[in-house]
């Protein structure tokens, strides 16, 4: 995905293109979890108020790769949540494709760094603005669980033991993000994210309850 000439031929022809890559977890993070960082140094770097991406993504040209600037060549949500999504953005733009869908997030949650979710916020308001042609839809999903993911099921009754509770208490846990987000299974999002593409009048962002319902409309027309 940092390479564009890897994935450009294949945009030719294309009607939409779809952004599904990033990290919730940087290096740094995942090293203190399994004991291969200092935990202060490592903690301080992953939350960090900034990071590097790549080059500047907008004045690229086309084609051009997506070079890590972090001294280590790390992958950054600066480049991986948010340079990656702006760079396809724009190479579906020049290659004439209506549409552009990110997968982006509900909201982050506090045990991670708030560059998780301020990447994503600032790929979607930069592609919306610097490339109005383009019908770019965000889909702002909760976390996602599939049960060939294992471990996304624990994860997962967190979060929906948690919603609960947040709705019984009048939604005064909101602060907590994600956590207190009921989660999606993976296949549901991805038929709201196609039938999005199909329904010409869905653009911007789209939250949790519109995903939903188009997911639900998905689900019916199968139906038929």
């Amino acid at each position: 995905m940092l390479k564009p000439e890897s994935y450009k031929p294949f945009l030719s022809g294309a009607t939409a293109v779809v952004h599904t890559m990033g990290i919730i977890l940087e290096a740094d993070y995942k090293g203190v979890v399994q004991g291969r960082e200092p935990i202060i140094s490592g903690l301080q770097r992953a939350f960090s108020s900034s990071k590097m991406g790549s080059q500047n993504p907008l004045q690229r040209r086309e084609g051009e790769p997506l070079k890590a600037k972090e001294r280590d060549g790390q992958l950054t949500y600066e480049l991986m949540n948010r340079d990656s999504a702006i760079a396809l953005a724009q190479e579906t733009s020049n290659e004439h494709v209506p549409t552009f869908v990110f997968i982006s997030a509900a909201a982050g949650a506090p045990v991670l760094p708030s560059r998780y979710i301020t990447t994503k916020r600032e790929a979607e308001t930069t592609i919306s603005t610097t490339i109005p042609e383009l019908r770019s839809i965000f889909i702002r999903a909760p976390f996602m669980y599939d049960s060939s993911r294992k471990f996304t099921l624990p994860i997962a009754l967190g979060g929906f033991i948690g919603s609960q509770f947040n709705e019984l208490l009048g939604n005064r846990l909101d602060f907590l993000g994600t956590m207190v987000t009921k989660p999606f299974q993976v296949d549901m999002v991805g038929e709201a994210v196609v039938e999005a593409m199909e329904d010409e009048s869905v653009r911007g962002a789209v939250g949790t309850k519109k995903i939903e319902a188009l997911a639900t409309s998905a689900w019916r027309k199968s139906m038929l």
